[in-house]
């Protein structure tokens, strides 16, 4: 076990799989005490079986939700949002549902974990909020995506002035192999990851440990703030 984290509370608010789950176990490696929080308690709460990790509800598109878990809390070191919801399509296949719970998920509620959870943050401590490769790669049918996670790259700025000295950092994750692609069926999946492998100069589809590594490194390097990390592989260069 490290010591990057000794002593430290992290809440990480998503699913009790793939990023979220890597990021709160090389957390709880670190030697932090973490709160995972999401819609489903029990499930979470289901998938670890481990002392130093007790599982919270939340549902980030509820400002009395997002209150309710400030309040149950306490202090905390660092917050970590990992949800989201995606409005893939092209721009005539999107609907306005779609774009608007994509924001309410990953942009405005993220902003109110920010103005309920700022005041209980301790010195040194930060928030990590997700972007993605979208962001910065423009192609046809990730519109609803690209402008939604080009929202939270500006949003971590804003913040990082709005709370200083709380750090405010952002992880723009390329294609990582979770099961947000199990849709595509197996074979689907692997050809297109073999297709983006082939393409991007890392050579290689990322994984959740290459993100949770990033949020580690935004958890803990204390002058780093405002900046989103591209753990992407390099693909918006091809």
């Amino acid at each position: 076990m490290g010591s990057a984290l000794r002593d430290k509370t992290v809440l990480v608010v998503g699913r009790g799989s793939g990023i979220a789950r890597a990021i709160t176990l090389l957390a709880r490696s670190q030697g932090a005490r973490v709160v995972v929080a999401g819609r489903d308690k029990a499930k979470l709460a289901d998938a670890y079986n481990d002392p130093g990790i007790s599982a919270e509800v939340i549902d980030m598109t509820d400002d009395a939700s997002i209150a309710a878990l400030a309040e149950r809390v306490g202090r905390l070191d660092h917050v970590v949002s990992t949800a989201s919801a995606r409005a893939r399509g092209n721009l005539a296949d999107l609907q306005r549902d779609n774009l608007r719970m994509s924001f309410d998920t990953k942009v405005i509620g993220p902003t109110m974990l920010a103005k309920y959870l700022a005041p209980q943050i301790d010195p040194g401590g930060s928030f990590v909020l997700f972007s993605g490769v979208h962001a910065f790669k423009h192609n046809v049918g990730y519109l609803g995506v690209g402008i939604t996670n080009g929202a939270v790259d500006f949003l971590t700025r804003w913040l990082a002035v709005e709370l200083a000295p709380i750090r405010v950092n952002a992880i723009s994750p390329g294609v990582i192999d979770t099961g947000a692609w199990d849709a595509m069926g197996e074979d689907g999946k692997q050809d297109y990851f073999k297709h983006i492998a082939a393409h991007n100069p890392a050579g290689r589809i990322g994984t959740p440990d290459d993100i949770a590594g990033a949020v580690l490194f935004a958890m803990t390097n204390t002058f780093m703030t405002g900046m989103t990390l591209k753990i992407d592989g390099g693909e918006p260069l091809t």
